[in-house]
């Protein structure tokens, strides 16, 4: 590596303190890490330039002898003398993230750095709840549905950051950007650290200078998305499914919460719903249960025909087999059954009251008579209806 002036690589005066130091590599190494600028080698290059300078700048012994006779008085001018002894070209850049982690507490991760984490960036977003009524027959065989949800959506125009362009934000400086300040305590049982979020930038390891014109430095603002949300099959009211990701977005880039949609069945014109199976009331005519008939009655699919056999009983359930629900997570298919009916009329016209009191006193009309052949009873009835 070329024979840099190491105060102009960190922008600091000959005369700046070791805090000035540390604090001026802090901001070149956040602004050139290679993970923050993957698609810029010479981002690499200066990341580089920045840890070597405060290698020599941040050590006194290095730097007094650095300032006496340049280059020259750093391990006898072969070079840039690491803290162990080995040139900066050979060290390697496992070593370089090792002791960028020792300033910055890991906060890259990665596997790199050997100092402890740093706390996600900014705050996560809350879980949001939303209710949606659905079709018996969307519950039957599942279904998607595009919501519009009001909420906390992440800024466009800063990308979450909260800050104006991305160099208006500075490194936390009572965290060092770890997010958490730490407080050790001595006890009789040995030292005992507690951990809390930093009071300075809340958590989030950085503090704006300049804040997003469109957000002011939420890094989200309150706007409308479209979710889609896939329904199956068998749900019933109660039952709920959870978005991840899909809540109110964070401050400052922190993840979004959860949208968590409950549901709820609206009331079916025709059916009444017992798990996976339904009910349908038919009402028949009282010449339609004695002689027989075929009726056409609703599915969840459109309409069917169904045959009334002669002298069906009201009450009596007719089964349509897998007409029903699709039971959830493949539970099985219900039944459709329906439940017979007979209209009795009220008001007659003369002529029906007499072939009604026709019919009073005939055995086959016998409530107590509870044998019945059958023997001439239909064509009895044909007569008297026709």
């Amino acid at each position: 590596m070329s024979k840099l002036d190491y105060y102009e690589v960190l922008g600091v005066s000959k005369d700046a303190s070791e805090d000035e130091i540390k604090k001026a590599y802090r901001e070149k190494a956040m602004k050139f890490h290679p993970d923050r600028n993957s698609d810029d080698p010479e981002a690499e290059k200066k990341f580089k330039q920045a840890s070597e300078a405060y290698d020599v700048l941040g050590d006194s012994e290095k730097r007094q002898r650095y300032d006496r006779f340049g280059h020259q008085g750093i391990n006898g001018g072969s070079g840039f003398g690491g803290r162990g002894g080995a040139g900066f070209e050979d060290v390697g850049f496992e070593d370089i993230f090792s002791r960028f982690s020792d300033i910055f507490g890991g906060e890259f991760g990665g596997g790199r750095g050997r100092g402890r984490s740093r706390r996600s960036s900014g705050q996560p977003g809350s879980d949001m709840k939303l209710r949606i009524e659905l079709d018996l027959e969307d519950i039957a065989f599942g279904t998607e549905k595009k919501l519009k949800v009001k909420k906390f959506t992440k800024c466009d125009k800063c990308n979450g950051t909260g800050a104006e362009t991305e160099d208006d934000y500075r490194m936390c400086g009572t965290c060092d950007g770890t997010g958490e300040v730490r407080q050790v305590h001595k006890t009789m049982l040995g030292q005992m650290v507690n951990v809390q979020t930093c009071p300075e930038c809340q958590g989030d390891g950085r503090i704006i200078t300049d804040k997003c014109s469109k957000c002011n430095g939420e890094g989200r603002y309150k706007g409308e998305e479209t979710v889609q949300v896939r329904v199956p099959s068998g749900v019933t009211k109660g039952n709920y499914i959870t978005l991840r990701n899909q809540g109110n977005a964070g401050k400052r880039g922190g993840p979004a919460g959860d949208l968590v949609v409950l549901i709820e069945e609206k009331e079916h014109e025709h059916f009444e719903r017992d798990g996976n199976d339904i009910y349908y009331d038919l009402v028949l005519s009282v010449p339609d249960a004695i002689l027989g008939t075929e009726v056409e009655v609703p599915t969840l699919k459109g309409k069917a025909k169904i045959k009334i056999d002669e002298g069906t009983q009201p009450g009596r359930l007719l089964r349509m087999s897998g007409k029903g629900i699709h039971g959830l997570q493949s539970s099985g298919v219900g039944d459709q059954f329906v439940r017979v009916n007979v209209y009795i009329p009220k008001d007659l016209e003369d002529e029906e009251r007499e072939h009604i009191e026709a019919l009073r006193g005939n055995e086959h009309f016998d409530a107590e008579n509870k044998k019945d052949d059958g023997k001439g009873f239909f064509s009895k009835i044909k007569d008297v209806f026709t």
